[in-house]
């Protein structure tokens, strides 16, 4: 076979792809669902394992030589109706454990259900090591168990995290066993366990040193109704010891305190995010008793996301963080080498990914991608150099053209400069175009530079496609975020608004065919901004929208976050202002609603409450909802449907060919 040598690597050919390459059609090549997910490397690094999907909802476990010879097989599969498997790992070269999850109705509300199960590679040798529910239990346990540690070295074993549920001998008052969150050590060949850690009333996280040693515990604190309060305290254990100790807390809602994240073992410190100056920052805190911390890596201008980890060690080899494009800060000078060699080695990929290695790091499996490509995964081998591709992640887009994003500067009208991403339909003149504005989730999100399905759709279509960080949007610290894009409402709407006004006033956009387009907290983002500016955009599409804030509040009375959410959401006129379903009266601009039928984010409810109160004021309104589907729309099917549905939409308001 054919060897190709680039900067001392070497590339041999690639694995064949699940889906043979061939002429999609744009909505069904775009709204395909990612072909390969969850992919992770055996500890011998001979096979790779990965999610892919199937008819429908569902999706399978498939393994797959590394050397090339045999195609993907078959391991698992489940049908989406309504079990689908979230992940897999391995736990032996011959043996992967999964987690399965379906919806399950509680208080009105829909939650996910999830089960731990392990399987051979071959598809043999099912077991289910979540415990089952039984009729002397208390209360249905939803949560199916966690992977705390993978256990290199422990042939079959790992640690799991488990909520015991008490139990009562029927016809007495006799409860059976604690409750509160513990860790097991389980055996997924015989599916035996042993406890590792009793039972901890609230605890709601653990944290392992990778080498089978429970090191953090996070416990959640509640009011006396049993509200969510989002603070968590975090206690740990000296090396060795079962004692536990005060380590720190940390509230989700402000985001203020410690944050543990993975513990190295080697120097005995676990680290974390904590904020300095008014951004997250990397910093490692000994487990000793002396409560010593040092900051590890801290940006001027943006959050640092996290500590970087490679494989069922998760080794501690870096930090990530996003300015413009997505950087990381290698601890591993070797590592360092690597990524900025693969950078250079496979061009029009910049962005390089470590997704797993072999107990012995010397097998890596990596993820590579950029704007314009949806990314493929490579299999190096670090003791010959070679590195050979294995699979697309996105098949169905091979062959077409797909466009450059490009990093620019929105001028808001009050002069800040707000981030944002620029998507222009290949071989356009960037002038003169029909264009959308695409605000991101959230709020507490942010687009990042690379490949956008969506993004690269309507650029496909014609469009000019802007994304803008707006003022609320995470990452860029406590200044930029506000008090989130909900209670500052007026300032992120705002900044969405002034990016539509900057296309016009750049050329890029015909302000006769200037349209807005978002999912979720972007789809409200689309509404709102056609209350605040009602002859800016011409047409109006939102996926999965919140409408109403005082009803998206609402839904979680009765459950555990309603306090969290009613803070985070917040009091007072903005829930009537800020809402556009209370506002349709301003709303000039043709609407276009889709929304899944069991989602969990954002119940159906909302665009229901909008289509209604936008056809009882006379204003022009299309609801599409899908059946069994949840917030992502997560079948190809619908995605390519929401897909030509939303462009036909476009065309019509906006007077497009």
């Amino acid at each position: 076979m054919k060897l190709h040598t680039v900067f001392g690597l070497a590339a041999t050919a690639s694995l064949s792809s699940i889906a043979a390459a061939q002429a999609v059609p744009p909505e069904k090549a775009f709204g395909a669902r990612e072909s390969v997910v969850s992919a992770s490397l055996s500890p011998d690094g001979k096979t790779m394992a990965f999610l892919a999907p199937t008819a429908g909802k569902g999706n399978a476990l498939f393994t797959v030589p590394v050397d090339g010879s045999a195609a993907p097989k078959r391991s698992m599969v489940a049908s989406g109706d309504p079990e689908l498997i979230s992940s897999c790992g391995w736990v032996a070269n011959d043996r992967l454990l999964c987690t399965i999850v379906a919806p399950r109705e509680s208080s009105g509300f829909l939650l996910n259900a999830s089960r731990l199960v392990a399987i051979d590679a071959g598809g043999t040798n099912f077991k289910m090591l979540s415990e089952r529910n039984t009729d002397n239990a208390l209360y249905f346990n939803r949560y199916g168990g966690g992977i705390v540690d993978w256990l290199p070295g422990q042939d079959g074993a790992f640690l799991m995290s488990k909520w015991i549920v008490p139990e009562v001998t029927t016809g007495t008052n006799i409860k059976k066993r604690g409750e509160g969150f513990a860790v097991e050590r389980i055996d997924t060949r015989s599916g035996q366990g042993r406890s590792v850690v009793r039972p901890i009333l609230n605890a709601s996280e653990f944290i392992s040193d990778g080498s089978g040693e429970v090191r953090i515990a996070g416990i959640s604190q509640y009011t006396g109704d049993f509200s969510a309060t989002g603070v968590v305290r975090y206690m740990y254990r000296p090396k060795g010891s079962t004692d536990w100790k005060d380590l720190s807390s940390y509230n989700n809602l402000t985001y203020t305190g410690f944050n543990p994240y993975a513990v190295d073992p080697s120097e005995d410190v676990v680290y974390g995010l904590e904020k300095q100056n008014g951004r997250f920052t990397l910093v490692k805190r000994k487990l000793d008793g002396s409560d010593v911390a040092t900051t590890v890596f801290t940006h001027p201008e943006v959050d640092v996301d996290g500590p970087l980890r490679l494989g069922r060690k998760q080794r501690i080899i870096g930090v990530s963080y996003a300015t413009d494009r997505r950087h990381a800060e290698y601890f591993d000078p070797t590592l360092e080498k690597l990524a900025t060699s693969l950078a250079k080695a496979l061009p029009g990929s910049p962005i390089i990914s470590f997704e797993g290695a072999s107990d012995d790091e010397q097998r890596l499996l990596i993820w590579a991608g950029s704007d314009n490509d949806p990314g493929r995964y490579y299999l190096l081998d670090r003791a010959t150099k070679q590195m050979r591709p294995l699979l697309l992640s996105r098949p169905e887009l091979d062959g077409y053209k797909l466009a450059t994003v490009k990093s620019i500067e929105v001028k808001a009208a009050d002069g800040t400069l707000v981030p944002a991403y620029l998507t222009l339909p290949p071989g356009s003149s960037g002038k003169g175009l029909p264009a959308i504005v695409m605000p991101h989730g959230g709020p507490q999100s942010r687009d990042e530079w690379g490949f956008d399905w969506l993004a690269q759709y309507y650029a496909h279509k014609g469009f000019a496609v802007l994304q803008p960080n707006f003022r609320g949007s995470a990452g860029y610290g406590d200044s930029w975020f506000k008090e989130n894009g909900f209670k500052s409402w007026k300032i992120a709407i705002g900044d969405v608004v002034d990016s539509g006004r900057w296309l016009v006033s750049q050329g890029i956009a015909d302000p006769s065919k200037l349209a807005i387009l978002g999912w979720s907290y972007g789809g409200y983002a689309a509404l709102q901004s056609g209350v605040v500016a009602p002859d800016l955009y011409k047409a109006i599409v939102a996926i999965a929208p919140v409408t109403d804030l005082d009803e998206f509040r609402k839904q979680f009375i009765d459950t555990t976050s309603q306090k969290v959410m009613r803070d985070w959401v917040g009091t007072g006129p903005h829930l009537k202002e800020g809402s556009p379903a209370q506002n349709v009266a301003a709303i000039k601009a043709p609407v276009m609603l889709f929304h899944g039928e069991v989602d969990f984010n954002v119940k159906a409810l909302e665009s229901q409450i909008m289509a209604d109160r936008l056809k009882s004021a006379g204003k022009p309104v299309t609801l599409i909802t899908y059946p069994g589907l949840t917030h992502s729309l997560n079948t190809s099917e619908a995605r390519a449907d929401m897909l030509g549905k939303s462009d036909a939409f476009l065309r019509a308001s906006m007077g497009l060919k």
